[in-house]
């Protein structure tokens, strides 16, 4: 590639930017492709803080999926058109937010967030439509949800 002084802008919440790329052969390539921005994904970080999960210890799961789940698939349908792996990486916090707000819902879950991600692991295999972003494939898998 040239070495130009603008590579990337952003329009509409999405960053185009040189990413990489598949072929029909499955080679790689670089190739300029939109995504969310980082500012969008920032503007939805402040939204999902808005919600105050940690309080919320009175809802069901039911009731916050209800609360959150078309704010969430809006998310989805717009941003999710392009280069959906990226807003993937967005979604997947969400759950570990879930998980922190089940350990302070549930006694028994308490400083036990392993056990409360195979709790939650075990609801999504069970309701695999419950959550908006369960929908997209990013369900909890009750293992690793992050470094550590």
């Amino acid at each position: 590639m040239g070495s130009y002084e603008h590579i990337r802008f952003t329009f509409l919440g999405y960053e185009f930017r040189p990413r990489l790329a598949k072929n029909k052969y499955g080679k790689h390539f670089v190739s300029f492709l939109p995504a969310v921005s980082t500012q969008a994904m920032k503007a939805m970080g402040a939204v999902v803080r808005s919600w105050h999960l940690s309080r919320r210890s009175d809802k069901s799961l039911d009731d916050l999926a209800r609360m959150f789940n078309s704010i969430v698939q809006g998310w989805i349908n717009y941003y999710g058109r392009f280069y959906r792996s990226r807003l993937l990486s967005f979604l997947r916090h969400l759950n570990t937010l879930l998980v922190g707000w089940a350990c302070r819902k549930y006694k028994r879950l308490k400083r036990r967030e392993r056990r409360a991600m195979v709790w939650l692991a075990e609801i999504a295999r069970r309701s695999p439509r419950l959550f908006a972003h369960w929908r997209l494939d990013a369900r909890p898998d009750g293992w690793a949800m992050g470094a550590g």
